[in-house]
């Protein structure tokens, strides 16, 4: 996409129309000459008054017309008597309103804000102001103006302004020597720019190549990049050789900031069976955890159940059927051991071994908790069991004020009251989330963990369910047999097939599985985007909300990315009136699904509770990466657009809507945990890697009442042949099995 060209004008600040403190998102009006313009961008502490240089572009909005688009600023505080009285007056200055601004011109004229800056003791002859007041009006001032040098020097080197309000956050009036020390910083946890835009400025600032600060933050890039591909840790050879080539200097000097980072314990090594491996602290803190509670649970003993049988035969009559054999055998595991482990493809029953399995916990007098990964497995896990689940990070109380600066509310410090844990999806779970979730369990709860371990691993780093069950250390229950109503679908057919490597019945004989050859991406994506605006909704009655379109990958031709273009221009194309936002390369419109693609523990969301007449907005926090929701309104003077997610209503501002993206499409990978009324695969070529079993039997297992494969047949029977998994560098099974050291 060609960059547009910036664009500069220069005025002074009307008006400020709206701003937004958190991220400095400002609406303004910009006396330009003989004109007077709506401006937008990010500038945060602009008041009436100013005189501003504005780099941008112009845009055209739906409904408030022409407006200039900033990129970045320049601002001049006014120098007349009378434009000082307009910027002090406006409140630009908290604690500072229009009569004292009109006392504090009358007494300094056009020194008033050198005053201010500089002598804030002076202050003090104006009536009304004290020296403690004085030095707050000075300091707030400052503050100000150092966020303007702040973001200019930010802007001059290539940096967006809205580093520069976190970055004043963290270092305050320090800021801008901090980054001028080490621009690295910019790169870090906290600020979360990516390292090449810290780099760039790095270089504009004279740090050599093999600089210290720069061979470390390569490091860590390379290992929190490598957690986006689900590995724990990486072997210390492979994380120098491509850090080193990153940079394009010695491996010796790599090896070096390495060794020392592990000294410092910014890193941790550690020998992991025959490899020398090395961990971000944080990764190896929560795997030991993960592998320490579970030994401690592994091997504590439970109390006998008295009368476990007749326990076990209320839970039948409670189900309504005789368990079969092997789900008889996990009902006896639940009740006798502390951790067990149930697996099993659709069809195979694991749904209602929960189901017995709660109500044998029930018959003991335990208090049990249901969770699951993503919101929509915690929904349907509730609504097949009757009870309520709910995702795992709300249960453990992310973002809740009460957890001060913890990630969780609910911790050892301060753990869950329960007596057992199902933990639904668990193929999903990575290693952080099941650490912080037997973090908070109480030392003699039980747990049971449920999940395909078919499917793929999680998207975030482990793989803690294979893992678990590679290591032998708690017993595991494999559902195999196909129960006849299951055996009736085409689909839970056909997933099996696909699972024992047989390549599935393509012919169309009706039913719920069906497929469509077609041998290009652009017939692919044409297709696809036919089925969920026309013929699915029109000859089968089924909603296009109710249809999940899949994809093996992002990038290509009928990939995620271009199938999320064309069914939004089918389903939601721009109109008179419509609004609309640009981030980016995407265009959100009112109407738009859409998918949070981080974790975000801040955000704050509303939801009504209660019946009509008693109905009241309950607060809450956090919005997490794969969570579905449809933008319901966008605010231009608030700078907002407000995104349902079921019962949550979320108001985003513009700035943070780069953590959404279109999801009419997603990938495999991002459906794992979710159940659609009827699935669209979407099958053109694609990155060898992505042409494996485990994707093609993710995909088909999300689908409950139809599938529909658009695609090459070549294409099936290349993922259908092709059982290869890729290997995530895990220390779990060792660590469960006492292989490091």
């Amino acid at each position: 996409m060609d960059e547009v060209e910036l664009v500069a004008i220069e005025g002074d600040v009307r008006a400020v129309i709206f701003q937004n403190p958190e991220n400095g998102y400002t609406v303004l009006r910009l006396g330009a000459g003989d004109e007077t313009v709506t401006c937008v961008g990010t500038l945060p502490g602009v008041a009436p008054g100013e005189k501003l240089r504005l780099y941008g572009s112009w845009t055209s909005h739906a409904s408030y017309g022409q407006q200039f688009k900033a990129e970045h600023a320049e601002s001049f505080l006014p120098e007349g008597s009378a434009a000082i009285y307009d910027y002090l007056a406006s409140g630009a200055i908290r604690g500072v309103g229009a009569k004292l601004a009109r006392a504090i011109v009358d007494e300094f004229g056009k020194r008033s804000l050198e005053v201010i800056e500089n002598s804030p003791e002076e202050l003090t002859r104006v009536k009304g102001i004290t020296e403690k007041k004085a030095a707050a009006i000075s300091q707030r001032f400052r503050e100000q103006t150092g966020m303007r040098r702040l973001m200019e020097f930010l802007a001059d080197n290539g940096v967006k302004p809205v580093a520069a309000v976190r970055l004043w956050r963290l270092y305050g009036d320090e800021a801008e020597s901090a980054v001028t020390e080490n621009p690295y910083i910019l790169a870090g946890e906290e600020l979360g720019l990516d390292f090449f835009t810290a780099d760039e400025l790095a270089r504009k600032l004279g740090f050599a190549p093999d600089c210290v600060e720069r061979v470390r933050a390569a490091l860590i890039f390379e290992l929190r990049h490598n957690e986006g591909n689900g590995h724990v840790f990486l072997p210390r050879d492979k994380l120098v050789a491509a850090t080193a080539q990153l940079l394009g200097i010695d491996p010796d000097s790599v090896r070096a900031a390495a060794e020392d980072m592990a000294r410092l314990g910014e890193l941790v090594s550690q020998r992991v069976t025959t490899v020398d491996a090395l961990y971000m602290r944080d990764l190896f803190e929560a795997e030991e955890l993960v592998a320490r509670r579970l030994s401690q649970m592994t091997k504590t003993p439970v109390d006998k159940v008295q009368g476990l049988q007749i326990l076990m035969e209320r839970s039948e009559y409670a189900c309504g059927i005789r368990f079969a054999d092997k789900q008889r055998a996990a009902l006896e595991l639940a009740a006798n051991r502390r951790v067990l482990v149930l697996t099993g493809g659709p069809g195979t029953g694991k749904t209602t071994t929960v189901r017995g399995i709660l109500n044998l916990f029930d018959e003991m007098g335990l208090t049990t908790l249901l969770t699951a990964p993503t919101g929509r497995a915690a929904k349907r896990l509730s609504e097949l069991t009757g009870r309520e689940a709910q995702t795992v990070h709300r249960l453990l109380g992310a973002g809740m004020p009460e957890a001060g600066e913890r990630e969780f509310e609910k911790c050892a410090a301060d753990p869950l009251e329960c007596d057992a844990v199902v933990l639904d999806e668990t193929s999903m779970v990575d290693i952080r989330l099941m650490a912080a979730l037997l973090d908070a369990m109480p030392a003699d709860t039980r747990l049971v963990l449920v999940g395909d371990a078919d499917q793929l691993p999680s998207v975030g780093p482990g793989n803690v369910f294979g893992d678990i069950i590679r290591s032998g250390v708690a017993p595991v229950i494999a559902l195999t047999d196909i129960f006849r109503q299951a055996s009736l679908s085409d689909i839970v057919k056909n997933a099996h097939k696909i699972n024992a490597g047989e390549v599935p019945c393509l012919k169309n004989t009706g039913g719920d599985f069906f497929f469509l050859k077609r041998s290009d991406p652009e017939s692919v994506t044409a297709t696809v985007t036919e089925l969920i605006s026309k013929r699915l909704p029109g000859k089968m009655g089924i909603p296009a909300r109710e249809i999940q379109v899949l994809a093996p990958s992002r990038r290509y031709g009928g990939g995620v990315n271009a199938l999320n273009l064309a069914i939004q221009e089918a389903l939601n194309p721009a109109a008179p009136g419509k609004k609309e936002k640009a981030v980016g390369s995407v265009t959100f419109r009112v109407g738009d699904r859409v998918m949070q693609t981080r974790n975000n523990y801040d955000i704050l969301w509303t939801r009504e509770i209660g019946d009509r007449e008693d109905a009241r907005s309950e607060p809450g926090y956090g919005i997490f990466n794969g969570d579905v929701g449809y933008i319901e309104d966008m605010d231009e003077s608030a700078g907002t657009a407000s995104v349902r997610f079921d019962e949550r209503l979320v108001p985003y501002p513009f700035e943070q809507m780069g953590e959404l993206e279109l999801a009419y499409a997603v990938t495999v990978h991002k459906s794992q945990g979710s159940e659609y009324r009827a699935v669209i695969l979407a099958l053109p070529k694609c990155p060898p890697g992505l042409v494996t079993r485990g994707v093609l039997y993710t995909a088909v297992t999300r689908a409950r009442e139809l599938l529909v494969i658009a695609g090459g047949p070549d294409v099936l029977s290349a993922m259908v042949a092709n059982d290869r998994r890729a290997r995530r560098y895990s220390g779990l099974r060792a660590r469960l099995c006492g292989e490091v050291g």
